[in-house]
């Protein structure tokens, strides 16, 4: 066992804990046990924040905890973090109690159920990001399907039912589909080495064809476009957005579409790099269309909702670009965009969330002029809308950059065609702003409407202190993000036959050294423009 033992296996078990807690309370306790799932999540930050302080930026995994399970099969207890993981399973474990807090008022019935389906969620999605064994990943990866099946079915708007069943069947279909690809890994596996394993660094040694690698990265990459979700195959996500409850949109937007840009990361990329540089012209495609698509469909929106929901379209499709780019800067952005994601568009849901709460209306032709009456809820939703446009200074800007330039140097017209989705991010985002939040007052209403309160500002501060923070200070991330994004380039690296190259733009984030000279470049030519220091360094 390596790192601290017991640590990750604490991150499973806090939110779990709780959940089977709230079972032995009454159900007239809904104080109770909101207060339960506000303790048992704010642990499970507690830990993961631990995680960081102990995280070192020259390991890639780290924290390791092995154990047999179903030996006679090689399915095993496997749990690690490295860069890749680490601050996803951070991003949800703030996310958890947030939407917590900010539910705290808003759900009235049922609310032992629905906070217990909060936390067996939270499970479900810390499980998938630290699980080593790709049994117990597809284990986690099912598990997620059934709270937010029951958040939308349950505690969603008018139309949860077809929202809820139209997400199941998406999402059942790519995961049906991933499981044959797993069996047939697990076996081929079997045939060369006479072992059953389910581990993924041993399944990652094996031997492909290319043939055989070019489908089971189609299963796997179907299961995981489908969570992103890849153009066209994003028509289950406005629906679940706008029925959603505002926890669910939080969640949904801020973590599990992240799974799929996960799975390609962690998975389907460095399992099957033949695969992954045939289909690169075609998923390429794909995010772009995604980027444009999801931009001016959004700008066509009369409803907040619905406009943020097609703007998560548009900024996953940048993910996707960065992914397929193949470059260490490109990854880079890739994996800061995710988080980056996280927190402006689970913010805006939160403030959609918070006056629908208020008004019981999204439409934006209801409001207009009411910056002067909430002049908190304004302050914080430009802030957010400007971390969503990419302004220089907020987290936005730093994982588009990192994307666009990474995606500049390999694909470079779906690069000059992604800038245009900048541009048309901008629009929609700030002709919102002007719509929604200025001009004159439309409608009596709004005049009664009151600025947020100390539980509403409580739960927006974080997320606003790291979209400046990240934003400023990219480095501390980013170093850590390295070791670990560089294992999951090299091969692809290998494939493709790049060699060492002097690095342009060299120093990007990093110094120089004592002669004057920036940090050398690794294999992929990238080291540099990730901040690694050379010399006397680290």
């Amino acid at each position: 066992m390596n790192g601290v033992p017991g640590h990750l296996s604490f991150l499973l078990l806090l939110p779990l804990l709780g959940a089977v807690l709230m079972l032995f309370l009454p159900k007239d306790r809904p104080t109770a046990v909101r207060w339960i799932a506000l303790l048992a999540s704010t642990a499970t930050l507690a830990v993961s924040l631990a995680l960081l302080a102990g995280f070192k930026t020259s390991a890639s995994m780290q924290f390791v905890e092995e154990a047999a399970w179903v030996g006679s099969l090689g399915i095993g207890y496997r749990l690690g973090v490295d860069g890749i993981s680490l601050f996803l399973v951070i991003l949800t474990a703030l996310l958890t109690p947030i939407v917590i807090l900010s539910s705290w008022r808003d759900i009235s019935q049922r609310v032992r159920a629905f906070h217990g389906m909060m936390l067996l969620l939270e499970t479900g999605m810390i499980g998938a990001f630290i699980s080593l064994d790709l049994f117990l990943f597809y284990v986690f990866w099912e598990l997620m399907l059934i709270p937010m099946y029951v958040l939308i079915g349950v505690w969603g708007g008018p139309r949860k039912i077809y929202a809820a069943v139209k997400f199941v069947l998406y999402t059942i279909v790519g995961s049906l589909l991933m499981l044959v690809a797993i069996l047939v890994l697990y076996h081929l596996h079997h045939a060369q080495t006479g072992v059953y394993s389910f581990a993924l660094e041993d399944l990652r040694r094996t031997a492909l064809a290319a043939g055989t690698q070019w489908w089971l990265f189609a299963a796997f990459g179907l299961a995981f476009a489908i969570k992103v979700p890849v153009w066209p195959l994003h028509t289950w996500l406005p629906d679940a957005h706008v029925e959603a409850p505002t926890a669910g949109s939080v969640i949904l937007a801020g973590v599990l579409l992240k799974m799929g840009t996960y799975g390609f990361l962690r998975l389907a990329i460095p399992f099957f790099p033949d695969a992954a540089v045939r289909f690169q012209p075609f998923l390429v495609a794909l995010a772009v269309i995604g980027i444009l698509y999801g931009a001016l469909v959004a700008m066509a929106q009369t409803d907040i909702k619905k406009l943020v929901a097609y703007s998560s379209v548009s900024h996953l499709g940048y993910v996707m670009l960065g992914l397929f780019s193949f470059n260490i800067e490109a990854f880079s952005g890739a994996l800061y965009q995710m988080l980056n994601h996280g927190l402006s568009t689970g913010a805006l849901f939160l403030l959609v969330g918070i006056l629908y709460e208020r008004r019981h209306t999204r439409m934006i032709s209801d409001y207009g002029g009411i910056a002067t009456k909430v002049p908190l809820f304004t302050a914080a939703f430009l802030l957010v809308t400007l971390s969503s446009i990419g302004l220089p200074g907020l987290n936005g800007f730093v994982g588009e950059f990192l994307i666009l330039l990474g995606a500049f140097e390999t694909q470079r017209t779906a690069a000059v065609l992604a800038t245009l989705g900048v541009v048309l991010g901008a629009v929609y985002m700030l002709w919102l702003a002007q719509r929604f939040l200025f001009g004159p007052m439309r409608n009596p209403e709004n005049r009664a409407l009151r600025d947020l309160t100390p539980r509403e500002a409580l739960v927006l501060v974080p997320i606003l202190v790291l979209i400046v923070y990240m934003g400023v200070q990219p480095r501390p991330f980013l170093d850590r993000m390295a070791p670990a994004l560089r294992a999951a380039l090299a091969p692809v690296a290998a494939v493709r036959g790049q060699a060492a190259a002097p690095a342009p733009l060299h120093g990007f984030l990093g110094r120089e050294d004592g002669d004057g000279q920036f940090g050398g470049s690794d294999s992929l030519g990238c080291e540099a423009r990730l901040g690694r220091e050379g010399g006397s360094g680290r």
